[in-house]
């Protein structure tokens, strides 16, 4: 497994991560002993970036991975965990909270529900426009102080809060949503994080599966986020499948698949860059560790470029009502 620095102040990190989140119901039911075994295979791979957050089942991921890494040497895995979405009994989202009291507060929960006694990036879910960015990233370098995190990631913010936050603390990586069919990080947001020495951490590089090549129309199920996001809804992920065919031709004829094609895409836009695979099986795995072994050329860029121009997909990435509190969307 090749490794990189992730930014310029973090640590050696797997060329690809894994994103746990759809272990924990986000995308429809899942298994939990596969979810596990695979977790071990990532590991066994040689990946040794696991994300999570707090939130995500409302404990439960935490609480899976918590099981998966028992009994494991610590400095093998890395984990990622993000906080401060708020959820009520019903698992509806009610704001965030990054508030230095409830910081530690999160942090002391996630600790127990891993198992651990420190977490290696620690990063706020979304900005939290009730707090100054300077508050928060202060109360996080008070826990590096203390011991209980390693280092600070930011998570779907803008360029402005991102020099404000690095003019308060190192920041190694942010994570944010990058594929093929959601670029907008190229025009402000990546030149920024390259200037100041601050990796990314790409999830969605499949597009929750949309550019997967295994999607097909009106497969979401009951309680799965696709099932409202804007970009699966009919009149929109027909078109956005032409853009998945399109891109099949492509890997047919360079004998790979398209979640291949689309993952190495991501992966040589920079080493500064770790797409974050979201595979809940392990024959999902497998596929995503194979695009390592996929080189694109000159002739390669251009044809995807063709098949998928930037901007080319229909709906955005989020629901109006939620891209309307991103920071990273104004």
């Amino acid at each position: 497994m090749q490794m990189h620095q992730l930014g310029r102040t973090g640590p050696e990190v797997s060329a690809i991560g894994l994103g746990c989140m759809g272990m924990s119901g986000m995308y429809g039911p899942s298994d939990r002993a596969e979810s596990i075994a695979t977790i071990h295979a990532a590991l066994d791979a040689g990946i040794n970036l696991l994300d999570t957050g707090d939130f995500y089942g409302m404990g439960h991921n935490e609480m899976l991975i918590g099981e998966a890494i028992k009994g494991l040497k610590r400095d093998d895995f890395l984990l990622s965990v993000k906080f401060g979405a708020l959820r009520d009994p019903a698992g509806a989202w009610s704001g965030y909270d990054a508030r230095p009291a409830a910081i530690r507060n999160f942090l002391a929960y996630t600790l127990q529900r891993l198992g651990v006694d420190h977490i290696d990036i620690y990063r706020p879910a979304r900005l939290d426009p009730n707090v100054p960015i300077e508050e928060q990233i202060g109360a996080m370098a008070d826990l590096i102080k203390q011991g209980y995190i390693r280092h600070i990631g930011l998570s779907e913010v803008g360029a402005d809060t991102i020099r404000r936050a690095a003019a308060v603390h190192p920041i190694v990586d942010l994570q944010i949503e990058y594929s093929l069919i959601s670029r907008g990080i190229e025009d402000q947001i990546l030149p920024t994080c390259r200037e100041l020495g601050i990796g990314i951490t790409a999830y969605g590089v499949l597009s929750r599966g949309l550019i997967s090549g295994h999607w097909q129309k009106d497969a979401a199920q009951k309680g799965d986020f696709r099932s409202f996001s804007p970009r699966f809804q009919a009149g929109n992920v027909e078109k956005n499948l032409e853009l998945v065919e399109a891109l099949r031709q492509i890997a047919d004829a360079k004998g790979v698949s398209v979640a291949q094609i689309a993952i190495a895409w991501v992966d040589a836009q920079g080493e500064d860059i770790i797409p974050l695979i979201g595979a809940r099986r392990r024959d999902r795995l497998t596929e995503a560790l194979g695009s390592l072994s996929v080189e694109l050329s000159e002739a390669d860029f251009a044809a995807i470029e063709r098949a998928i121009p930037k901007d080319a997909a229909v709906g955005g990435r989020y629901p109006e009502a939620q891209l309307m509190h991103m920071d990273s969307e104004k």
